[in-house]
Parts: C-alpha cells; sequence; structure tokens
C-alpha cells in the first residue's frame, strides 16, 4: 500500500495480543486499500495494457471498440492475460506512526475552528463526533467559532444529536442569516446558501427554537431581505403568525417581506453613497463594517481618484477588525493590482467547484497606494499573530511558494491527500503518468470516458487521447468501456517526453459522463494518477505507485481532476467541475473550450501562498532559520505541511 510502520508503532503492536493486532492490522490495510482505490478490481478492456495496446493496429482497434458498442458493452476482446514482470521501481513510502486520545479529539476542534468553509468529508467527521460524544461534545468545542458555515453546520447536528444544544445555540446564532443557515442545515441544505433549499416539516418544539433565536438578533429585517426568497419559503413552514405575541419583532419582517413594505437598509444606503460618489458618507457608513469595507476597497479608491488619502486613513484604522482571510486575499490582490494579466479569475462558492472568468478592464491604480494598501494589510496580520504563542526558529520550505492558501474547501473531493485549488506539486522523476478510473453503474447504465487533453504554452489545443483516439504522442488509452454493473476502469499512459517533442505543455485529465448522469448518483466513482518508470512491469494498477486519489461525487457530468505542466515538472491540483455544451455529445471535442478556460483559470490563478502566510507568522512570533535542523517550528512539503489544511485554516488564519 506504500507505507510503513514506524518504531513507536511496532513497539506498541508488539505488546498487543494476536487477535487485537489482527484486528488492528486488517482495519489498517482496508482503509489504506480505500484511500488508493486498492479496494476495487481494475479489469481494463486490455488485461495487457500498455504493450497490447501499442503493439495493435488501429484498425484492430477500431473494431474491437465497434463491437463493443454495438453488443452494448458485453463483448470484450477475447485476450488472455500475460505474465508481467515484478514491479521494477521504488516508491517513497508513508510512515504511519501511533496517535494520542488527545490528538484524535483534537481533530474535531480543529475543524470547528477552521476560518474557512469545510469539505463534506470533514462535515461526515464532524457528525462522526457528535453521534459518538453527544453531550460530551461540548468538552471539545472552542471558545469561537470563526466561520459561520460551519457553525450552522455543527449547531443543527447538536439539535439532533444532543440534549443540550439551546444554551449553546443561542450563543452561536448572532445574525438573522445565521439563524437561516441553521434553518438549512437542519434540513440538509447548503448552508453557503448558493443553492436553495427544499424545506420540509418542522415540527413546533424546532418552530420555537428558530423563531427564538431570531428574535433576540438585531436588524433582522435588513438581514432578512439579503435573502427574502429563502425566508418566506421558510415563513411557510414556521407559521410566524401563530407566535406573534411571542415573537413580535420576527413576525413584523415576516410581513415586511411578504407584503414588499418599504423597508431602508444599510446596503441599500451604501449603494446610493457610491452612486453619487459621497465618499464622506461611505467612509462614514463602512468604519462599522470593517469586512464590507475591505470587500469594496478597490471600488472606493478608484471613485475617490487622486484624493484618496482620507480612504486610506479610514481603512488603516479598521484593518485591524477584519478577519484573516480577507486581509490574506486584499493584500494579494492589491500586490498584483497593476500586474499585466488578461483575465480576473474567481471561484464562486457552492458545493460544485467551478472557475469563473472575466476580462481584466480594472483601470490602474497608483502603485504607490497599491502598496500602502498592501503594507496596511500585513501590519495588521503582523499584529494579530503576534498575540499568538511563539514559534521559535521556524524553517520555511521555498517550495510552499507553490501552495496556495486554502480558502474555501467546501466543494472539495474526498482524496488521498488534499490541497488548495491552483497548488502546484512537483511531479515524481518518471516519465510516465498513469491516469485511472473506476465506476458503477447507478439505476442505468453509466458510460464514463477517462481522456488526456494536451495543450501548448500559449493554451491553444494539441490533441486528445480519448476513447475515439486511443493512441497519440506516445500515450495509449486501455480501452473504451461503456457498461459497469460490477464496476469498470480505464487507464491512459502519458510519457512525458514524446508529450514534450510535439509542443505539450498542459496536459488536462478529464473524466466525461457520456450516459449523462451526475456523479453523485453513481454509486461510486474514484479517479487519480500513478507514476510509473517501467510502464509494463507490476501490475497495471499498483497501489504503492498511487499518487493522487479521489473520489468523483459532485453533481455535474466533467471532472478535471488535475492538470499537469510538462515543462515545469508539476501537477496542478484542480478539483473542479465543468458544465456540458447543451448542444453536442459529453465528449472533450464538445467541451474544448470549457477545458481551456479551465486550464487557463488554474494557471494564472491569483492567490496568497502558504509560504508568505507562515513568512508573516515567522516574522510576528517567531526568528527565520534558513537551515532545516535549527529550527524549532518546520513548514515544509517533505513534512506535509500543504495538506494539513485542518491546521492551517484553524491554528494560522486565526481572527
Amino acid at each position: 500500500m506504500g507505507c510503513a510502520a514506524s518504531r513507536e508503532l511496532i513497539d506498541a503492536s508488539s505488546k498487543l495480543s494476536l487477535s487485537a493486532l489482527t484486528t488492528i492490522n486488517n482495519d489498517a490495510l482496508n482503509a489504506l486499500r480505500k484511500a488508493r482505490g486498492a479496494h476495487r478490481p481494475f479489469k481494463p478492456m486490455y488485461p495487457n495494457f500498455p504493450s497490447q495496446v501499442m503493439n495493435m493496429s488501429d484498425a484492430s482497434l477500431y473494431w474491437n471498440a465497434i463491437m463493443h458498442y454495438l453488443t452494448n458493452g458485453r463483448f470484450f476482446p477475447g485476450s488472455e492475460k500475460e505474465p508481467r514482470p515484478p514491479l521494477d521501481e521504488k516508491s517513497k513510502l508513508e510512515v504511519l506512526t501511533i496517535g494520542t486520545q488527545a490528538e484524535f479529539d483534537n481533530l474535531f476542534t480543529k475543524l470547528v475552528s477552521s476560518n474557512t468553509s469545510i469539505s463534506q468529508r470533514d462535515k461526515d467527521d464532524l457528525s462522526w463526533f457528535v453521534a459518538h460524544y453527544k453531550d460530551d461534545i461540548e468538552r471539545l468545542l472552542p471558545d469561537k467559532i470563526p466561520n459561520r458555515e460551519i457553525k450552522a453546520f455543527l449547531c443543527a447536528e447538536l439539535v439532533r444529536l444532543t440534549t443540550n444544544a439551546t444554551k449553546r445555540l443561542t450563543a452561536l446564532c448572532d445574525t438573522a442569516t445565521d439563524v437561516l443557515r441553521l434553518s438549512v442545515a437542519m434540513n440538509g441544505g447548503d448552508v453557503s446558501l448558493s443553492e436553495p433549499t427544499k424545506f420540509g416539516r418542522i415540527s413546533r418544539s424546532e418552530r420555537r427554537l428558530l423563531l427564538e433565536l431570531l428574535e433576540s438578533q438585531k436588524n433582522i429585517i435588513e438581514d432578512m431581505l439579503r435573502w427574502k426568497g429563502r425566508w418566506i419559503r421558510l415563513g411557510e413552514r414556521l407559521h410566524p403568525g401563530e407566535y406573534k405575541r411571542k415573537y413580535p419583532q420576527s413576525a413584523q419582517a415576516f410581513e415586511v417581506l411578504r407584503n414588499d413594505l418599504p423597508a431602508q437598509t444599510f446596503s441599500s444606503q451604501l449603494e446610493s453613497a457610491l452612486e453619487r460618489r459621497d465618499i464622506t458618507e461611505v467612509l462614514s457608513m463602512l468604519k462599522s463594517r470593517p469586512g464590507d469595507f475591505a470587500r469594496k476597497l478597490d471600488h472606493i479608491l478608484r471613485i475617490a481618484g487622486v484624493d484618496c488619502s482620507s480612504v486610506i486613513e479610514t481603512f488603516f484604522a479598521v484593518s485591524t477588525k477584519v478577519s484573516t482571510p480577507v486581509l490574506l486575499q486584499v493584500k494579494q490582490h492589491f500586490v498584483s493590482r497593476n500586474a499585466d494579466r488578461d483575465l480576473r479569475i474567481f471561484l464562486p462558492k457552492g458545493q460544485i467547484a467551478r472557475a469563473h472568468a472575466e476580462i481584466n478592464n480594472l483601470p490602474e491604480l497608483d502603485p504607490a497606494v497599491c502598496d500602502r494598501v498592501a503594507a496596511i494589510c500585513s501590519q495588521a496580520l503582523t499584529k494579530r499573530f503576534s498575540k499568538l504563542s511563539s514559534l521559535g526558529k521556524c524553517f520555511i520550505d521555498p517550495e510552499l511558494k507553490n501552495f496556495l492558501v486554502p480558502f474555501s474547501q467546501r466543494s472539495a473531493s474526498k482524496s488521498l491527500r488534499t490541497a488548495a485549488r491552483g497548488s502546484r506539486l512537483p511531479l515524481p522523476n518518471a516519465d510516465t503518468l498513469r491516469f485511472f478510473v473506476w465506476w458503477k453503474n447507478g439505476r442505468d447504465r453509466a458510460d464514463l470516458d477517462l481522456s488526456a487533453v494536451m495543450f501548448d504554452k500559449d493554451f491553444c489545443f494539441i490533441a486528445a487521447i480519448t476513447f475515439y483516439d486511443l493512441k497519440n504522442f506516445g500515450g495509449h488509452h486501455s480501452g473504451d468501456i461503456v457498461d459497469a454493473p460490477l464496476g469498470a476502469s480505464e487507464f491512459i499512459d502519458i510519457s512525458k517526453e514524446r508529450c514534450a517533442q510535439h509542443g505539450v505543455r498542459y496536459i488536462v485529465m478529464t473524466v466525461n459522463s457520456y450516459t449523462e448522469q451526475p456523479y453523485c448518483d453513481l454509486p461510486e466513482c474514484f479517479a487519480g494518477w500513478m507514476s510509473r518508470v517501467k510502464p509494463n512491469s507490476g501490475e497495471i494498477y499498483e497501489p504503492k505507485t498511487v499518487q493522487d486519489k479521489l473520489d468523483i461525487s459532485s453533481n455535474t457530468k466533467i471532472a478535471v481532476p488535475a492538470i499537469f505542466d510538462l515543462q515545469d515538472d508539476q501537477v496542478i491540483w484542480t478539483d473542479m467541475s465543468l458544465a456540458k455544451s447543451p448542444y453536442w455529445y459529453n465528449t472533450v471535442a464538445a467541451n474544448l473550450w470549457g477545458m481551456q478556460l479551465t486550464l487557463k483559470s488554474m494557471v494564472t490563478l491569483n492567490k496568497p501562498n502558504l509560504y508568505d502566510l507562515f513568512k508573516l507568522h515567522a516574522e510576528a512570533r517567531g526568528t527565520l532559520v534558513t537551515v532545516e535542523q535549527d529550527a524549532d517550528t518546520v513548514f515544509s512539503v517533505a513534512k506535509g505541511t500543504p495538506f494539513d489544511l485542518a491546521s492551517i485554516a484553524s491554528e494560522f488564519m486565526r481572527t
């Protein structure tokens, strides 16, 4: 499985009974097999891949494919599996060690303390903890839960699984939108509020709880108007009129929403002031809302023009009240504000990860102004971090510049290891990349297509290895399988050297649902890639050579797990989805524009990196050293720093 036991684990295991040791061994192997995809059998169309495909004529490949299609996937070429040489390559082993109960409990605390949204996998872990610890979960809760999405999800789990949730909810819900998120979470909806939720039946006790929480908030009409449609739908289940005497403020707010009664809000007043270019009023209003001020700072500076000193002074005065994630993003925005970039890339929130690009037509700002704003952000962050415990002497691996800060993980797939989208991981020193996908039918026949799409340095399409082109540029496809009642798999081998010789710089790995099922409707689907020195040695699927494996379960029909940069010898962590073209079959050829845009978006993504984040911490509460052995605290890729997203989000992005 590509893992080894540490000395501590061996010593602890030697003290166990044979029965206990056997149980732990089996549990560990089962977990590792699932993590690397080795829990499923891999049977490609051509069992002697890749040499079998390399040696077959195009006519034979074409004929076998036609027969397979005409029989709806029942025909397979009559090939016997030949003996394969043993795996002749070394893989770096991951060392498994033992943990304490306190470390295990701290997994929950770190997730809840995250200053960014978390993935569905992390939410499942939170649910497990609450379900097993029940009322005792109280001792693991931190004093503050900074992320509102996590707060809402956790509160819903506390209501569902514990007996003393009411007191905690009163302390955690401090806006009307928090109450809305809690209602959404209790109905299994999207707590980011990017997707509408269908509210089911709500019991009387839950109605009273939600209305009581809503009644205790301030400015509820203004908050509710931001999500007017959602609140009206929720009101149909809460029946606030029945509790008008007990919760008069809430009942009145619902009346305003349902009957479109006039209500002046902060947002409407601010937009009016911005339209009038009344900088004095804008600054006066935003003093009380530092987060909104930071997000609108670029717009306000453009309105202010040459005389923007008052804007900068006011932002400086409130900068320490802006959250850490927002300060980091504002800093990065102004550091590269005047850079020559064709596109501005956005990653909208939601359960499906997609990139949105706009032409970069922002007018230039005075470089001195940009530098001053970036410096203000750095000062505020350094001041905040200096209050945390000392790190001592710090070593920061320069490779961390290739890894981005994880601002949002809500749509991240469950994977062997996870990095923030756009991060660049080093490729192993091997010529062959082997992509793989495994899936099983849902209610109907499911035909997934694994493809490798090649682009040059200017993002121009060159070629693709896919079900209709099994051989190209030294790359080979294991054969297109169109039905998976018991599970099916496809592989693609890519020669980095051969591709580079033909001008290929980027290879986009994609999985298309040809039969149009969204991946969330399949019982199981996962994909990933291996690194192979001798592709015909060992089994086609060798777990120890798996570099990354991720589950594909999003409500979409095109997945882009990773992009490979052959010039820089890096893999760009992508984990993105595409919208299918409505006019064509779901193939690579029909969706080239979307793949090209996703490629360019990931390559040109402008986000803060982990090196800069850890450097701010080191300067604020430690001393930088250049030799790892001299350090008390080490941040490095080799030690897994960029993949410990829970620690980064909870310990190094504190507000």
